[in-house]
């Protein structure tokens, strides 16, 4: 089993830094004005950092959903214009689209970009933020909906004509005339009890965000468990930031700034609205740092400090190119094959990991393909 590397799409805004923090502000930014230190997520910029990913070789790159970002669909069909071999793992809300027409959506993604599709489904942990969509369900009737879904899509993807009687759809002769070749991996996640049943029946890739490595390895078994008994195999996948530096006190100082301009005022309100949440990931997100900023190491090499002011995944990993290589290949050895990385900013980050932390992996005969290095450099003469 080899590494899977994944870089991020900052399609909300990107910067050098939270910039998620202004989602969870008293008073949100206008976003049709620009921030001071904020970068828009303009196909420029985006294409900028899915290039870069593809030169320094990441497979793919998560592209996230929600109302305060671009659709990741639409973005990424764009960008796969701009790259070559990337990949793009588009977020999806299930609930908000019929399955017969994500599953043809998917089929024709597919065709249109020679098979670089992967899709994350992203079932929804807060009704705040489902019910800008209209959706109006609870949290664990979602992911009985989440259920239903994939199996409408997988039916559908068969090419035969599929029909589906469940609580949440009915489908008579569902098609997808010409199914996607490759089908899409499914990536998914979820840490409540609703959602592993739905994870072992459907995903190809369960994905967990970045906790201490004793608590990913239970989620791991778990899950695992859950899978044998639908007589499956699920591959796991862990979804962290990265601040790697030439030297472990050059990338603590690093994170240092990235609160530097961090109030109590503005952690305080993030964390009341996180902990507003129904998500059960997000709770345990919450835990690692009981929104005190005092102790934020809190495994080696795993700062929780993102997560201050940023929902979803809050950790990451903080260190010289050898020692997050070295945590990478911890949890590598728990089972952990995919890992959706990202940094503020995405540009620059990608760079320092690309280029500091993918050769140690290299040398340590974790990746499948090592990147080509880079052309040699011309030294002009005569002047």
């Amino acid at each position: 089993m080899t590494v899977h590397l994944h870089w991020f799409l900052p399609t909300g805004g990107d910067g050098r830094t939270l910039v998620d923090r202004h989602a969870y502000a008293a008073n949100p930014v206008d976003r049709t004005r620009p921030v001071s230190g904020v970068r828009a997520p303009d196909i420029e910029y985006l294409a900028q950092i899915a290039k870069a990913a593809e030169q320094l070789g990441f497979e793919a790159v998560l592209t996230p959903t929600g109302t305060s970002c671009e659709d990741a669909w639409l973005t990424t069909v764009a960008l796969a214009q701009h790259t070559e071999r990337l990949k793009f793992l588009v977020a999806f809300r299930p609930g908000v689209i019929s399955p017969t027409l994500a599953a043809q959506m998917a089929a024709t993604y597919q065709r249109i970009t020679r098979g670089r599709l992967l899709l994350n489904v992203v079932t929804g942990g807060d009704s705040t933020e489902q019910r800008r969509f209209g959706d109006q369900l609870g949290h664990d009737q979602r992911y009985a909906r989440t259920d239903e879904f994939l199996s409408v899509v997988r039916g559908v993807w068969r090419g035969q004509p599929y029909d589906f009687d469940g609580a949440h759809y009915q489908v008579e002769g569902g098609l997808t005339a010409l199914p996607p070749d490759p089908l899409p991996e499914i990536f998914f996640g979820g840490s409540s009890e609703a959602a592993g049943p739905v994870a072992a029946r459907h995903a190809d890739v369960y994905l967990t965000w970045g906790e201490p490595p004793e608590q990913v390895k239970e989620k791991i078994d778990w899950i695992r468990s859950l899978a044998e008994r639908e007589g499956r195999t699920v591959r796991f996948g862990i979804r962290l930031h990265t601040i790697s530096r030439d030297s472990s006190a050059e990338a603590w100082r690093t994170a240092g700034r990235l609160l530097d301009d961090l109030d109590p005022e503005s952690i305080a309100a993030a964390q009341a609205a996180l902990g507003r949440s129904e998500s059960v990931g997000q709770q345990r997100m919450l835990a690692l740092h009981g929104g005190s900023s005092d102790r934020l190491e809190i495994s080696p090499n795993l700062w929780a400090g993102v997560g201050l002011v940023r929902g979803g995944a809050g950790t990451a990993l903080v260190g010289s190119h050898a020692e997050v290589a070295d945590r990478i290949e911890e949890y590598h050895a728990l089972g952990v094959e995919h890992f959706v990385l990202s940094g503020y900013p995405h540009l620059e980050e990608a760079y320092w990991f690309g280029e500091g932390v993918i050769p140690e992996l290299a040398v340590r005969r974790l990746l499948s393909r090592v990147p080509a290095s880079g052309a040699p450099i011309l030294v002009a003469s005569g002047r």
